[in-house]
């Protein structure tokens, strides 16, 4: 059984609802923040796995973007030390789940072979489809290749055992989903193959999107692999989540998803 926490370090705001769908909404104009979350798992024999890194306060300032804390204080104030984690899960490449790789010096990076591919293929040279990635962030990513210190996987993958890999495609072509075994039952890290519980909902993907098929595939691939309980599916970006599920003991911007949620 893994124990998910939810790791708040950045949010957006002003920001309304068009911002968000693909498609015209009645509710455009409605305000509609984003929050940024990185997620840290623990599991059997105290065995913490990090999914995504975020972005570092330089690359937020030039994309308009600020931060509540650093990534690191994050982990710091539930007790975890990024230098003791052994294995970290980049869903996808984007500057805002990529960034700090280097405050994971001991760390194997888990990520799919088509997310590589994508980010240092052909589609870089289209400046819609680069934007999102900060060529550093995927630099280092290369080098850590090279240090041998990066697991590709080819769809389904596994990190550990209760705790799987599931590539997806959709936002980024190589995006993956997290699925961990918990107390109240296999809860899915979506990551941004739904930014927000009403892209899955209304059924209207993220502007940003290499492949809509993927991504509207990809929502029912989710709750098929939760089950069939849309509780257990953890979009990327959004804050109801900081209102459905109960805050950390040890962190008040911190959340314990394998809690219940709050009805």
């Amino acid at each position: 059984m893994w124990q998910v926490l939810a790791l708040r370090y950045a949010r957006h705001e002003p920001r309304t609802v068009q911002a968000n769908f693909m498609m015209p909404v009645p509710d455009a104009h409605e305000q509609m923040p984003m929050d940024y979350f990185v997620w840290l798992l623990r599991g059997p024999g105290g065995r913490e796995v990090l999914v995504d890194t975020g972005y570092t306060a330089e690359t937020g300032a030039r994309r308009g973007r600020s931060i509540l804390r650093p990534v690191d204080a994050a982990l710091r104030a539930v007790g975890s030390d990024p230098a003791a984690i052994r294995d970290v899960v980049i869903t996808h490449l984007h500057y805002d789940h990529a960034g700090n790789l280097d405050l994971f010096p001991n760390a194997t990076f888990h990520i799919q072979d088509r997310e590589v591919a994508f980010a240092t293929g052909r589609h870089m040279c289209g400046p819609c489809l680069r934007s999102t990635f900060e060529v550093e962030d995927v630099v280092r990513l290369i080098r850590a290749v090279y240090a041998e210190r990066v697991q590709f996987h080819d769809g389904e993958g596994e990190v550990a055992p209760g705790l799987t890999l599931h590539g997806i495609g959709g936002h980024s072509d190589g995006l993956q989903m997290v699925r961990a075994i918990t107390a109240r039952g296999p809860l899915v890290i979506a990551g941004d193959a739904s930014h927000y519980y009403a892209n899955m909902r209304r059924q209207i993907p993220f502007p940003i999107v290499f492949d809509v098929g993927a991504m509207v595939q990809g929502w029912r691939k989710a709750r098929a692999l939760a089950g069939g309980d849309e509780s257990l599916v953890i979009p990327g970006h959004d804050p109801l989540v900081r209102a459905m599920f109960p805050v950390s003991d040890e962190d008040p911007e911190s959340w314990r998803l394998d809690l219940p949620p709050y009805s």
